[in-house]
């Protein structure tokens, strides 16, 4: 089967074919560590957490590189306003967002390095981008000379002509308003350590450029993806490519967005006042059924963020891992080398070629659990033992085995999970024949039954399901 991606610049479904045959790169913008991570900054992690996935699963040796932006202006005001140096705030959010990525089973990329860790990298770069005619210097500031190359606007599809002034500097400093800062000036009211020598002067680089600098050093001149969410696509991943190109680099051969989370149709944002931290969420749910939630809706649609998403998540997450617990007490655990070897169903398969169709691959999960729930119901061992393999081998592609050490260590209750999941699961099939047959107050008498036990019943297309009330 071939693996289609759907390429963000050319605007299509691209069959994928890297660079270096059995072999990935891939450069994911990470975060500007300047607050706390909210739930909408996960959700591109994840979705590229479940790409790698995939393409190791199906044979690839992946480099994952993801960069902090570890100094910008609001990280310099806001550690200023706390009256804390600010690469002690950066630091201090650095390891919040690292904390945050590791409890939604985002995997360590093969390299996390900082913009601050590369400026002879990020000065090399501008000195070429000046030497190929591409940038200039004012005051000790360097900027990319958008007229140089005829190129910009390729990656957004968008005319020069239309573009907005770049916000970074006073447009009366450039030859174009729409000229774009590579490196900034020390300005007077910042900290010493906040710049560096270069040869315009003391100094630190602009926001695009150390992203340019970085993938070209971990991933060479050209790599196979790019990615991020989808609010970098303009100015940030335009300005990256149109500097890394015009220095004569290949860059990125495809390029992948994540959509955003959104909160009645507006993006979740700090400045929005809708942000949703990370910490606080898993304060009240679990981190695997929030990973669940970010991964469940494909990774180019919009998330719809509702008081119900969490809840929903955590139902789906304990029929899963339930079925898993009872079918294991039931026919024994598999060994991770067999579940690794497992071959995934085909429509599975399938489903995750097609541009990471993971709502459709979940449907193949939600059948086979399924279909092991009645056999275990009819004493059917052999189906159990096939329909438990096969569960633990797509949720592992997803990140989502149960039994992963992550999730197993914070699931202590599962057994009972699982044993609760088996009583509620029969009074649900005695409530659908009741209904089946019109017998109302029957069906009525088993809802009620489980809401005084806490348990609360909601009717779906697929099925009755069910959670916990709060």
């Amino acid at each position: 089967m071939t693996l289609t991606l759907f390429d963000t610049a050319t605007r299509e479904l691209r069959e994928f074919k890297p660079l270096s045959p059995g072999h990935v790169g891939i450069y994911l913008c990470g975060p500007t560590v300047q607050g706390a991570p909210h739930v909408g900054h996960l959700r591109s992690a994840v979705a590229f957490d479940v790409l790698q996935r995939w393409l190791e699963r199906s044979g690839y040796d992946v480099t994952m590189v993801r960069n902090v932006t570890d100094i910008d202006d609001k990280t310099l005001a806001k550690g200023a306003e706390a009256g804390v140096a600010w690469w002690a705030w950066a630091l201090r959010f650095e390891r919040e967002f690292q904390a945050a990525y590791a409890a939604v089973g985002v995997r360590p990329p093969a390299a996390e390095p900082r913009a601050t860790g590369h400026i002879p990298e990020i000065v090399s770069l501008v000195s070429r981008l000046i030497e190929r005619g591409h940038a200039y210097e004012r005051d000790g500031s360097v900027y990319f000379d958008v007229h140089s190359f005829s190129e910009y606007g390729a990656l957004t599809r968008q005319a020069l002509e239309d573009l907005t002034p770049a916000p970074d500097a006073p447009a009366e400093d450039k030859r174009d308003p729409r000229d774009f800062a590579l490196w900034k000036a020390r300005k007077d009211d910042e900290p010493d350590t906040a710049s560096w020598p270069s040869p315009w002067g003391l100094g630190r680089p602009g926001w695009h450029i150390e992203c340019s600098a970085m993938a070209q050093r971990y991933l060479g001149d050209e790599f196979d993806i790019h990615g991020g969410g989808l609010d970098l696509r303009f100015p940030h991943h335009e300005n990256e490519q149109a500097q890394s190109r015009a220095a004569g680099y290949g860059f990125a051969q495809l390029w992948m967005h994540s959509a955003w989370v959104t909160q009645s149709g507006a993006k979740m944002s700090k400045s929005l006042g809708n942000s949703l931290v990370v910490s606080e969420v898993l304060g009240r749910y679990s981190a695997a059924a929030l990973r669940l939630a970010l991964a469940s809706v494909h990774y180019r649609s919009m998330l719809e963020w509702t008081e119900s998403t969490m809840d929903d998540a955590t139902a789906t997450w304990h029929r899963l891992e339930g079925f898993v617990t009872r079918a294991g007490e039931r026919v024994g655990q598999p060994t991770a080398a067999a579940v690794e070897a497992t071959q995934l169903p085909v429509v599975f398969a399938e489903a995750m070629n097609d541009d990471l169709s993971v709502p459709r691959a979940l449907a193949v999960i939600h059948e086979t659990v399924r279909s092991g729930n009645n056999a275990l119901a009819a004493g059917d061992d052999a189906t159990v033992t096939t329909a438990l393999l096969a569960t633990r081998a797509m949720l592992a592609t997803l990140g989502l085995d149960p039994l992963e050490p992550q999730w197993a260590s914070a699931s202590g209750d599962a057994a009972a999970l699982g044993a609760l999941d088996s009583l509620v699961q029969a009074d649900l099939t005695a409530r659908a024949a009741a209904r089946d047959a019109k017998d109302w107050a029957a069906a009525d008498a088993i809802r009620d039954r489980l809401a005084a036990a806490g348990v609360v019943i909601e009717d779906a297309p697929d099925g009755a399901r069910w959670s916990l009330a709060d």
